[in-house]
């Protein structure tokens, strides 16, 4: 006993003697509080930490888009930082997650703290440091008292990209002495801003869809550790008190009692350290919790409290003036964000039985006792399935395919009624009797419940429409024979072909043209449904022949290597059609490869660009030459063929108007979404315009006037409640489809699009409107009453033919935070299969 005494003693003054020699991040950085810390002396801050101190280790989880590590570090005591992996082992377990559980560790609450999703929100890393140094700190004797039953996961920068972009750009503009006057150009970020990572994407809304780099590989790691709390800590404008928990409505009904006490509980707790010091703040206000992307919502459909914390600290730079007169430094931001996220942890400490019994209840207890309708879902076989099962697995959400067939009956996404249906083999089936079972009813159940519409997000996610499959959600689990994966035979290409054929069903039939295109070969597409034999070649449906490609070698293999990605390629040995749809006739439109100018730059919507920039980068892989606005009398717009509009403010002058109608006429294709419509509405010899006539012009022009007229008599109070009724934060809404036109190939029978504001335009004449909104359309999500009949008959993608060239017109974006499929495969017809 007296030995093991002895040398409990030596580790513990060894461990002493080491933290000892930690330097807090004042001492470690000249300018700390004083200056935004450039990330590559975070990491060595860190670093230090690491190498000092037994109380802290480091993990890297990934690396960005620019090359920039990722890293979150386990902050505990040595003996718990020891055991991590039994610790992670037993969480695990306790939730059926894992069988390496093992009773002789005792139970450990996990913290995981986020800091800087966006970029330029930098108090959140600078405060980490701070949050970081006082866990590890030997003198602070009560934050190892926490350590004791907790482990903290400290990420102390998510966006490492936005924040050197930002943390560059602010090292640049400062002067030796601050400039709190709000007109300084310290306040005055330029575009795109650090929010935002590389792709210009917000992380903050990618938690669920995982179209990043950083959130794929982050969320990786949070479901491999599952904490029962985390807390998100953010930014927002300079002149908002701090905002803490409890959260807003509209909460989502899944979330539990638990959850919300524990709120309450921080609520309190950070609202006393907050008085002590004078400091203003809020709670329940805005930050709600229903759109399950967030980094506070995520957590909370995976069992854990999930939070936001906010400082008031957008645009302040180094320093600003409030409107109170009141100046906020960066000191103030960290130490704000410290006091709150220290006692996120201190509560979590003390509250740690009840925070872990509340997370296994939620886990364990959600696979029979279903929250939502329906215990099980079943998507149609469809290629589209690729890339749903691929963000099902992200989500570690289990599914699997049927191996039989049963009749049974369920409620269809599409018409939103009950209707019978056969299960059939390769048919997608995801059951709620899981682990994931909330967040599994979260993705899937057809009309979450808004208890509150005032809601920060859209409010509509419903992913059959998303991805463009047949979807039934049904109200009890069919017992069905089924298997992990739907087998892919390889195909034996015979000596010679006459063609190949690429079917247009899904994002790696684009994907497959791109290379095509790049590769220089000739490929065609077919307008209407052609027969050849055995092989149906759907409207959309690519073909590479040899008669058009008669200087490539060894043909077979070449193209074959090629399009191997698209399992579902054939080839066909013969050009003569069944019904009348012969290769060489007019059925077979030969595609012109796509020379694509995207702009950028001041006055185009920051995410709407990066949205499209990503498609073009990373979703198909495609060439693009972006060009900032303020440049666009320098393109030589005759050297392309394809402009690509993103949402934004383009203020073209009459002499640039004039240019890009004479490139459109001359065989130009503009792609414009959202805002950039602006630039073709009400113009002449266009067929843009938000009234089919000037009759319906006068009406509604009247309806606005008396709308105003009445609204003299109605109270202040209400003033948001009211205007909402005229908005559309996010919602899902049916449209009809011109199946004949190639911008609707291989969409379905209907296209559902997200639509997430208020602009609309009446059929157009003139035009082809390919994708309109009928009399009575369906719809999922939040719709102000004002707009629903405003919807009605209005259009939602057309084309207009201007001599050799066209626009292309999206009143909704597609490509909205890349996660609508089916959107990717919209925006994919326009690219390539409108010559």
């Amino acid at each position: 006993m007296k030995k093991i005494f002895f040398s409990f003693c030596i580790v513990l003054t060894l461990a002493l003697s080491a933290t000892a020699q930690v330097q807090s991040p004042a001492e470690f950085l000249p300018t700390y509080g004083k200056q935004i810390t450039h990330y590559h002396q975070v990491e060595n801050y860190f670093k230090q930490l690491t190498e000092k101190s037994t109380f802290i280790k480091q993990q890297k989880y990934g690396i960005t888009p620019e090359q920039r590590d990722l890293n979150v570090f386990f902050i505990s005591t040595p003996e718990n930082l020891a055991n991590l992996e039994q610790i992670r082992n037993n969480n695990l377990a306790a939730i059926g997650l894992s069988k390496e559980g093992n009773q002789t560790i005792g139970d450990k609450v996990i913290v995981w703290l986020s800091f800087n999703v966006h970029g330029n929100e930098f108090a959140g890393t600078e405060s980490a440091m701070t949050v970081a140094y006082e866990l590890v700190n030997p003198s602070n004797t009560e934050t190892k008292k926490w350590l004791e039953n907790t482990i903290v996961i400290l990420d102390p920068c998510i966006n490492p990209d936005g924040y050197s972009r930002y943390g560059n750009w602010l090292r640049e503009i400062s002067g030796k002495k601050t400039h709190p006057e709000a007109t300084d150009r310290e306040h005055m970020e330029v575009w795109p801003g650090g929010r935002y990572n590389h792709y210009i994407f917000d992380l903050n809304r990618d938690w669920a869809w995982q179209t990043q780099p950083e959130s794929k590989q982050r969320i990786a790691m949070y479901n491999q550790w599952m904490p029962q709390v985390h807390t998100d800590v953010h930014e927002q404008g300079y002149d908002s008190p701090y905002f803490f928990p409890p959260s807003a409505e509209p909460i989502h009904n899944y979330i539990e009692k638990y959850q919300r006490d524990f709120h309450a509980i921080l609520g309190a707790n950070i609202s006393k350290k907050f008085d002590a010091q004078n400091w203003l703040y809020n709670t329940s206000e805005r930050f709600d919790l229903f759109y399950p992307s967030y980094g506070d919502t995520y957590p909370a459909y995976n069992g854990a409290v999930g939070m936001t914390m906010e400082q008031g600290g957008i645009g302040a730079g180094r320093a600003v003036m409030m409107n109170n007169g009141n100046i906020v430094t960066i000191q103030d931001r960290i130490l704000h964000h410290a006091t709150a996220v220290l006692t996120v942890v201190e509560s979590a400490a003390s509250q740690a039985d009840v925070l872990l019994k509340g997370f296994r209840g939620f886990m364990n207890n959600s696979r029979k006792t279903v929250k939502g309708n329906y215990k099980m879902y079943v998507m149609k076989n469809n290629p589209k399935l690729i890339q749903l099962a691929d963000l099902l697995k992200k989500n570690n959400i289990e599914y699997s395919y049927a191996d039989a067939s049963v009749k049974t009956s369920g409620y269809n996404y599409s018409t939103k009624t009950d209707k019978g249906f056969a299960i059939e083999p390769n048919d997608l089936i995801v059951k709620v009797d899981q682990q994931k079972a909330v967040f599994t009813q979260v993705l899937f159940e057809p009309n979450q419940k808004l208890n509150d519409s005032l809601s920060y997000d859209i409010t509509a996610w419903a992913l059959p429409l998303a991805y463009g499959v047949e979807g039934y959600a049904l109200k009890n689990s069919i017992a069905i024979k089924t298997k992990a994966t739907i087998e892919v035979v390889e195909k034996s290409v015979p000596e010679k072909v006459y063609a190949f054929h690429i079917p247009w069903n899904n994002r790696i039939s684009a994907q497959v043209l791109s290379l095509l295109h790049q590769n220089n070969i000739k490929v065609r597409a077919a307008m209407k449904k052609a027969v050849f034999g055995d092989i149906t070649i759907e409207p959309g449906g690519l073909l590479v022949t040899k008669g058009d490609n008669p200087k490539i070698a060894d043909f077979e293999k070449t193209i074959t290597d090629l399009i191997k990605i698209k399992t579902d390629y054939n080839y066909i040995s013969t050009g003569f059609s069944s019904n009348a749809k012969d290769v060489g006739g007019e059925n077979f439109t030969l595609l012109t490869a796509p020379k694509i100018v995207l702009l950028s730059g001041k006055g185009v919507s920051s995410t709407e660009f990066g949205a499209a920039w990503f498609y073009l980068q990373e979703t198909v892989d495609y060439p693009v030459s972006v060009v900032e606005v303020n440049n666009f009398n320098r393109i030589k717009l005759f050297d392309y063929n394809t402009l690509i509009l993103a949402d934004g403010d383009y203020n073209f002058s009459e002499e640039q108007q004039k240019k890009l109608s004479e490139w459109i006429k001359s065989g130009g294709k503009v792609i414009a979404m959202n805002g950039a419509l602006s630039l073709f509405d009400g113009k002449e010899g266009y067929a843009l315009s938000p009234f089919a006539s000037e009759e319906d012009k006068l009406n509604s022009e009247k309806e606005e006037e008396d709308a105003v007229l009445k609204e003299r008599f109605l109270d202040y109070q209400d003033t948001e409640r009211r205007d909402i009724s005229k908005s559309i934060p996010g919602a899902i809404i049916e449209n009809t489809l011109n199946k004949t036109h190639p911008l609707s190939f291989g969409l379905g029978d209907k296209y559902y699009s997200l639509k997430t504001d208020d602009r609309t335009y009446s059929l157009l004449k003139d035009a082809i409107n390919v994708a309109y909104i009928p009399k009575d359309y369906k719809s999922y999500g939040f719709i102000g009453n004002g707009m629903k009949k405003k919807l009605t008959n209005t259009v939602s993608f057309a084309v207009e033919s201007k001599g050799d060239g066209m626009v292309v017109y999206m009143v909704d974006n597609p490509l909205f935070r890349g996660f609508w499929e089916n959107g990717n495969l919209l925006f994919s017809n326009a690219l390539f299969l409108l010559n």
